[in-house]
């Protein structure tokens, strides 16, 4: 074993440490690194798994990709997507698409005898992925949408279920209007309630079955409004739209959902500003620790350093010797920060303790990405860091003359 490594464990593992000042030094630094990594490990996981989680979301319930006709405008009415040069077999079949679904939408009021909700009916049919919906639903069921019958049931927000005091099995009255027609009364039955926690999407949007839009806005049995392609990674967005952008035609338009809701994207994009921005806080605290614990040992050790320096040790190997022992005093801080830390993550995971306002986060319960390359790289950065750090402080070393150390005692 070299010797600097060897003296290191000697003094880190000393009992003489328990009575002198080295105890509260060593507790102090141990200490600060075991509150980093765990400030640290919070901060990525719940960022992370925040950003995460309100991706999938709307992912999931909008389409990753949306292909809509260049003639659709901004209003929620949407226009017959056009067949020429749409190829959805071909969208299908590429390796990073999970699938497709197609539907229409058209705007429309929800009443009851004492209020009432403007509302989006998004029409979708039988290639409807009930599996998928299925983690925002509540409440109810999701309806069999199978086109061969005019399909009255419906699947609303638990936000709407609220305001209009309804719940599954009760029946609805939906008004519609198209210019210069008189309005269009629609009956419903409640079949499900959902809940995203995405307030643009709570707010206004009901599932119900394709061929209502399709008789409200005079289109054809085989007519759709748009399509919905969900990817098996959102990673892979970027990488796979100019693909679908191949097989849509000249009349169509491709729209990632990033692109449809920005507002969302850009607030989600704040987690990365705060976790760089704490996590560089966390790093700042536990580096001037761990200096003062260095520099603190030093002077304590004083006259040890000018007897190894009598008996010929070099101030490297002296200055190795002080940041190996300073760096074995941060490794019980880290293993019990990384339990802490993790112990903490694993009960909000699992029992959701932490809820949040879904109006303000987009999410009810903070949601947690164990992820364990970024648990790693927490612990490797602040050692890596402190190491770095003690390389400057310990040249103090060399300042120390022999003769004055062995007086200093």
């Amino acid at each position: 074993m070299k010797f600097p490594l060897y003296f290191s464990k000697k003094i880190a593992f000393s009992k003489d440490n328990k009575n002198n000042l080295s105890r509260v030094i060593v507790f102090i630094g141990r200490l600060s690194v075991a509150l980093g990594i765990i400030v640290s490990l919070i901060t990525v996981a719940t960022g992370l798994g925040s950003k995460k989680a309100i991706k999938n979301r709307m992912g999931d319930f909008s389409g990753h990709i949306i292909v809509k006709s260049t003639r659709s405008n901004s209003s929620y009415n949407t226009t017959v997507l056009s067949r020429e040069g749409l190829n959805i077999d071909n969208i299908k079949s590429l390796p990073e698409v999970d699938g497709a679904q197609s539907y229409a939408t058209v705007s429309g009021i929800l009443r009851t005898k004492d209020n009432f909700s403007g509302i989006i009916l998004k029409g979708v049919s039988k290639d409807f992925n009930k599996e998928r919906f299925q983690k925002f639903l509540v409440s109810g069921s999701v309806p069999d949408f199978n086109e061969k019958e005019l399909n009255n049931h419906i699947i609303i927000s638990e936000k709407i279920a609220n305001e209009l005091h309804l719940k599954s099995k009760d029946s609805i009255v939906a008004i519609f209007s198209k210019e210069d027609q008189k309005p269009i009364y629609r009956k419903f039955v409640v079949q499900g309630i959902y809940k995203t926690d995405i307030k643009v999407m709570d707010d206004i949007f009901i599932i119900g079955d394709i061929n209502q839009v399709r008789r409200i806005q005079g289109m054809n049995k085989d007519d759709i409004g748009g399509l919905e392609i969900f990817l098996k990674d959102f990673n892979d967005l970027d990488q796979i739209f100019p693909k679908i952008e191949n097989n849509i035609g000249y009349k169509n338009y491709a729209e990632k959902v990033t692109e449809k809701y920005p507002q969302i994207v850009s607030w989600i994009n704040i987690f990365d500003t705060n976790i760089t921005l704490i996590i560089g806080i966390m790093l700042i605290v536990v580096v001037i620790n761990i200096i003062m614990v260095l520099l603190i040992l030093i002077i304590e050790r004083t006259n040890s350093i000018g007897m190894l320096k009598t008996l010929g040790a070099t101030n490297g190997q002296i200055r190795s010797i002080f940041i190996n022992y300073t760096l074995m005093i941060m490794i019980p801080g880290l293993v019990i920060g990384n339990m802490v830390g993790l112990g903490l993550l694993l009960i909000q995971k699992f029992f959701g303790v932490i809820r949040l306002n879904p109006e303000n986060y987009y999410v009810s319960i903070v949601p947690v990405d164990l992820n364990p390359v970024y648990i790693l790289m927490i612990s490797i950065g602040i050692l890596g860091v402190s190491a770095l750090s003690l390389i400057l402080p310990s040249y103090l070393i060399s300042k120390i003359s022999p003769i004055t150390a062995i007086k200093y005692n």
